[in-house]
C-alpha cells in the first residue's frame, strides 16, 4: 500500500488541488522504497503511466532512478492543467491501482509551475 507524505509542510497537495487555472502543471511526486523493492515499484509505476497515456491533458512522464541503486525514485509529469490532474488522480482505474505499490513505498507529490528568472530561464 502507497503511504503519502507532503513535500511542502505549508502547501498540501490536497490544497493544491484547489487551483483553479487553466495553465500547465508539473507533478513531481518522490517515491521511496526499499533498493531491493525498486524493480517492483517500477513495474507499478509503468502500468499507471500506461493508463494515463490516453487520459485527457495528461501530456508527458520521466521516471528517474537515484545512483548506487537508491531506493529514491522521482516521477516528473506534464499536465495541461490542475483540472486534468486532478481528473486522472480521482479516476477509478487510478485508484485502483494505489494498492498494487510495493508494502511501505511513500510518495510525496507537489505540483509545481515553471517560473521566469530574468537572464536564466523563461516560462
Amino acid at each position: 500500500m502507497l503511504n503519502v507524505q507532503e513535500l511542502d509542510k505549508f502547501v498540501t497537495h490536497q490544497a493544491q488541488l484547489n487551483d483553479d487555472s487553466k495553465e500547465p502543471v508539473v507533478l513531481v511526486n518522490l517515491f521511496h522504497v526499499a533498493p531491493e523493492q525498486g524493480d517492483e515499484l517500477m513495474v507499478v509505476w509503468g502500468d499507471i503511466l500506461r493508463s494515463f497515456r490516453s487520459t485527457p491533458g495528461f501530456i508527458s512522464a520521466q521516471f528517474h532512478r537515484g545512483t548506487a541503486e537508491s531506493g529514491t525514485f522521482l516521477n516528473y509529469s506534464v499536465w495541461e492543467s490542475v483540472a486534468h490532474y486532478q481528473a486522472a488522480f480521482e479516476n477509478p482505474v487510478f485508484r485502483q491501482k494505489l494498492p498494487n505499490y510495493p508494502d511501505g513505498a511513500v510518495a510525496s507529490p507537489h505540483l509545481f509551475r515553471k517560473v521566469a528568472i530574468q537572464n536564466v530561464c523563461v516560462a
